[in-house]
């Protein structure tokens, strides 16, 4: 990345990005690399990387403002994002938009805090694999909650918490 590229300012973007993965003797959580939180290629690559046979998903926290889940798939990438209106100040927020053919909500950045935020995407992405839509759409609308907070909850309700809360600990997050 060079100092003239329009995501350098990014690299002060705080949080976390994890792989999560189910194998059939548990949950496997792993830390993703920092260009995970930058751009959402470089997440993908990542758990694409993994080649896991069993399901394989990454949780973003961004700045601990606003949360996206990715799920790899052969068809394209599943996603959800807890705040859209994250896209009018995070470039990996206009990205994920941008794959889900949403766009950018047309907000001032001075009134940003004055709107209620929304998701957009997939709530049914981790369905099968135990956290109904309906679960992910209390979760996500809990806007009292920071994004970390919100992905604990997740977490705990997939039954992979302890893990999570492992790795946040290695990484000092």
């Amino acid at each position: 990345m060079t100092t003239g590229d329009a995501r350098a300012d990014e690299l002060d973007v705080e949080g976390f990005a994890v792989a999560v993965v189910r194998e059939e003797s548990g949950w496997k959580v792993t830390a993703l690399r920092r260009g995970a939180l930058d751009a959402l290629e470089d997440a993908e690559l990542q758990l694409r990387e993994m080649r896991s046979a069993g399901a394989a998903f990454g949780l973003l926290d961004v700045d601990d403002e606003f949360f996206i889940v990715l799920r790899p798939s052969p068809a394209g990438a599943r996603l959800l994002i807890s705040d859209a209106t994250a896209a009018v100040d995070y470039d990996i927020a206009a990205d994920v938009l941008d794959r889900l053919h949403v766009e950018i909500p047309d907000i001032d950045p001075d009134e940003i805090d004055g709107v209620e935020p929304w998701e957009e995407g997939d709530l049914g992405v981790l369905a099968d694999l135990g956290l109904p839509d309906a679960v992910m759409s209390i979760i996500v609308s809990d806007t009292d909650l920071y994004a970390d907070e919100q992905l604990g909850m997740i977490a705990a309700r997939l039954g992979f918490a302890d893990e999570l809360a492992d790795v946040l600990d290695q990484i000092g997050h």
